[in-house]
């Protein structure tokens, strides 16, 4: 047996009031599809668990001028949701992979990018989204751009005693299209071997005016591929720009490519050399098709 108490908070404040109690002997909960694997996994266990499950205030997909999303809203929410999967396709396309339907319906957003991992699928679509995170804490809201909130392999700015409370999408991403890939072993219950992400906007005469490139697995936190990005804008929209964005996203003056157990740096190198055009032109046909 492993032991741990397990508080269930009404609300907020009441959540900063345990956290205050208990400090480092605590640590939050939301769905448990990756806090829970983690205790099971390493036979060890926080002094105390507080979940969230309550705050259902934190469930929602807005938009209102911008988009916002509750931190507590889980990727089967955002796989059903028509707004999402027309205007925010990539992160449609990455949660929709998560896990099983069954993970789905409690795993949250929030805890997909607090926990941090480089594998995050939902992680590059927030990137190339231009995403914003907003947390709040005993002082008050802060809004951190979600390109500053890895700090390393399972790390994050986020305080102890701070809870992540929303996802804000700034308006103007609604006229970019965005995919992401999931390049994996197998379709279900896997993780990236690769994650990539593009979202582009486009001139009437079909020139590139902006775009975002997002990596995952690729290094120690999910990363943004600014060298191809700039790349990208201004040029015009054509298989032999779009080869030469991919390949100087996966150059090593763009990213370090690392090798791990699971796959070799080289095999990375190659699968963004080939998806970067590929999520480029999804992105650009899910404009046209609106």
């Amino acid at each position: 047996m492993i032991d741990y108490e397990y508080k269930i908070p009404a609300d907020l404040h009441e959540v900063f009031t345990l956290l205050k109690e208990y400090g480092e002997k605590a640590t939050l909960v939301a769905g448990g599809t990756d806090v829970m694997v983690k205790i099971r996994n390493t036979r060890k266990a926080p002094e105390v668990l507080i979940s969230l499950r309550r705050l259902e205030d934190l469930r929602y997909i807005r938009k209102n001028g911008g988009y916002r999303i509750g931190g507590l809203t889980t990727h089967r929410m955002l796989e059903l949701s028509n707004l999402v999967r027309t205007e925010l396709s990539a992160l449609h396309d990455a949660a929709s992979q998560v896990g099983s339907v069954q993970v789905r319906n409690v795993a949250t957003l929030g805890g997909n990018i607090c926990n941090a991992a480089p594998s995050a699928d939902t992680a590059a679509p927030l990137l190339v989204l231009d995403a914003a995170v907003v947390l709040e804490g005993p002082g008050g809201r802060r809004r951190v751009p979600i390109a500053e909130f890895f700090k390393g392999t399972y790390r994050t700015v986020k305080e102890p005693d701070e809870v992540l409370i929303e996802f804000d999408i700034p308006e103007k991403m609604g006229a970019f299209g965005s995919a992401y890939w999931k390049h994996s072993r197998r379709k279900a219950m896997e993780l990236p071997l690769i994650g990539i992400a593009v979202s582009v906007k486009l001139s009437e005469a079909n020139e590139i005016e902006d775009s975002r490139i997002a990596l995952t697995v690729a290094a120690p936190t999910p990363i943004r591929a600014y060298l191809a990005e700039d790349f990208l804008r201004g040029k015009p929209f054509t298989d032999q720009v779009l080869k030469e964005a991919g390949e100087i996203a996966s150059s090593s003056e763009c990213c370090t490519l690392r090798t791990s157990l699971r796959c070799e740096a080289w095999y990375r190198e190659d699968m963004i050399k080939i998806f970067v055009p590929r999520m480029a032109k999804l992105a650009a046909e899910r404009i046209k098709s609106r």
